[in-house]
């Protein structure tokens, strides 16, 4: 029930800052379609419906600096990440949103959007973390049909939960060490004085 109120308010804000009338109306209602199949294909954790949005000359970089051209490359690498048998990832899975509205570029047949997403991942050798990122995609009307030909996502590599979470633990390795050189500190001297 949540989800469409959300949806239904961020697509109600988002139309008071469009002309009227909004020369793009149709397009944007395609876009949307193409934003909600990506989302969803990787919350059903098959990319085979993200893969039918993208041109077959896409490109995306992932959020760790990987780079897939065409979608039989974005559709290896999710397999290698997800699914294969040297898999880092059990699933992964987001909650994207539109950062405004869409901007078309020239006669109106290319269009870049950008947004952020809310992201899960389920790792093979530790519990799961949530991370937020941005995304920019830029879509082409190719042959009359809305394709994705680029896709960037990233997060912040300065300040994120991975990061935070590798700090504290030097923290406690840190007073650990410290304990452990006391304690032997602390032996050495009894023994010497014995």
């Amino acid at each position: 029930m949540r989800l469409p109120i959300l949806l239904l308010y961020t697509l109600t804000t988002m139309a008071q800052d469009l002309p009227s009338p909004d020369p793009h109306a149709a397009d944007r209602e395609q876009l949307l379609k193409i934003f909600h199949a990506v989302e969803s294909s990787i919350n059903s954790q098959s990319l085979d419906l993200m893969a039918k949005q993208m041109d077959e000359n896409v490109t995306v970089v992932w959020a760790n600096g990987e780079v897939s051209r065409g979608p039989a490359e974005v559709l290896a690498y999710y397999d290698r990440m997800v699914k294969g048998k040297d898999r880092i990832l059990t699933k992964y899975m987001t909650s994207a949103k539109l950062h405004g509205h869409a901007r078309f570029l020239g006669d109106g047949n290319v269009a870049i959007a950008d947004g952020t997403m809310e992201d899960e991942f389920f790792p093979i050798i530790r519990g799961p973390f949530k991370l937020s990122s941005k995304w920019t995609t830029t879509i082409a009307r190719i042959s009359g049909e809305w394709k994705v030909v680029g896709l960037h996502l990233s997060a912040n590599v300065f300040n994120n939960v991975l990061l935070d979470e590798a700090v504290n633990s030097l923290k406690y390795v840190g007073a650990g060490g410290l304990a452990v050189g006391l304690l032997l500190g602390s032996a050495i001297t009894w023994f010497l004085r014995r």
